[in-house]
């Protein structure tokens, strides 16, 4: 192949070692062409997503979905290139899609990424993967048969504030971790989107749990010995979603991680509160974003043993990473942060909680790959 050293000329730096000519980048005289991407359901986060694939190298929108003919045109304002459909399996079998990005309601996932898998096509499903473990293996099967990428958009892994958290109990600043608690939600009437739909959704803890409970087992790599979890359904009757949710996982040498959903918190936990042998991380919740606390990153104070205390800056991450490790992975064979037997996993904790949870709280052990 002729390098891309003698197209310099004509090039386009685009980013360290690599040049743009038309629609393709150049690495060491290897053409990269454009992955083209679909999205499928066109909401905030499809939008999010749209943002991201504007401004990752090599990535492309190629195709919008969505039966909201003003999702669309929200779409076609940051990618006017895009061909817009209205059907989903139109959109799937027009063959000018290659990765697609399904944003649809959670209890729908496992059966579109099923249909795109068949077709040929990587996918990025929204969280949670599926609703169930078995939905979430058949899928992983279907796409190592077919030698594709199937990823979860676990994007609170890459928040500001859980990189930050996850570098100083890496480094060692206060010890070895035994208790990980975190917790989101406040008091206040839930919405009657499909989010409160527990048939739908998978209920509070398949909600936000699909991210916090990640972001426990990417800092807690210990064996799990049992979940419990309990839902309480006691105040808001405008939808079929618990209350107040919480998730206990204990682990075979006795640490522990809680997580917990609510929307009968008066007074808030912190977001995250990890103890350690030597010390203590408190993740409070930003006043400034109320009512929208989740929106902003908590504010991490570092607990020493000799009783001192520190704010803790935020270390700088940079835009769209995960949008670019899938660029990586798709071109290079570079591994990603993020894979689906994580998120599987998390499914499985989420799964053995939610059956706990019908027994008042009795422990279940779940079915793990990486433990």
């Amino acid at each position: 192949m002729v390098s891309s050293i003698l197209f310099l000329p004509i090039a386009k730096r685009y980013r360290a070692g690599f040049y743009q000519i038309g629609i393709f980048l150049y690495d060491e005289g290897v053409i990269i062409n454009d992955i083209k991407v679909g999205l499928l359901a066109y909401g905030a986060i499809g939008h999010e997503h749209n943002l991201a694939v504007q401004t990752t190298p090599c990535l492309v929108l190629a195709a919008v979905c969505d039966i909201n003919p003003q999702r669309i045109t929200a779409a076609l304002e940051l990618a006017p290139q895009a061909v817009p459909f209205a059907d989903a399996f139109l959109m799937l079998d027009s063959g000018l899609v290659e990765l697609v990005v399904i944003s649809t309601p959670p209890n729908s996932h496992y059966q579109w990424a099923k249909e795109a898998l068949k077709r040929g096509i990587h996918v990025v499903l929204e969280k949670p993967m599926a609703l169930t473990t078995d939905e979430c293996d058949e899928l992983m099967d279907l796409a190592a048969a077919q030698k594709l990428l199937l990823v979860v958009y676990q994007n609170r892994r890459f928040d500001a504030d859980f990189i930050t958290m996850r570098k100083l109990i890496t480094s060692g600043a206060i010890g070895d971790v035994f208790q990980f608690d975190s917790f989101v939600g406040g008091y206040a009437e839930p919405c009657s989107y499909w989010h409160s739909d527990v048939a739908v959704s998978g209920g509070a803890i398949f909600d936000w749990g699909s991210h916090f409970l990640d972001q426990v087992l990417a800092i807690m790599k210990d064996t799990v010995a049992h979940v419990s979890g309990q839902n309480h359904k006691r105040h808001w009757t405008n939808c079929t979603n618990a209350d107040h949710a919480q998730v206990t996982i204990t682990f075979v040498n006795g640490k522990q991680a809680t997580f917990i959903n609510s929307d009968l918190a008066a007074a808030r936990k912190p977001k995250f509160y990890v103890l350690g042998t030597t010390g203590a991380i408190v993740g409070d919740w930003n006043p400034t974003a109320e009512p929208a606390v989740a929106d902003l990153p908590a504010i991490l104070t570092l607990h020493r043993e000799d009783r001192t205390s520190e704010l803790v800056e935020l270390d700088c991450v940079p835009p769209n990473a995960f949008h670019r490790s899938i660029v990586d992975y798709l071109t290079k064979g570079v591994a990603m942060e993020v894979n689906a037997k994580q998120s599987r996993d998390v499914v499985a904790i989420m799964q053995a909680a939610e059956q706990s949870a019908l027994q008042n709280g009795i422990p279940i052990t779940p079915s793990l790959l990486l433990r």
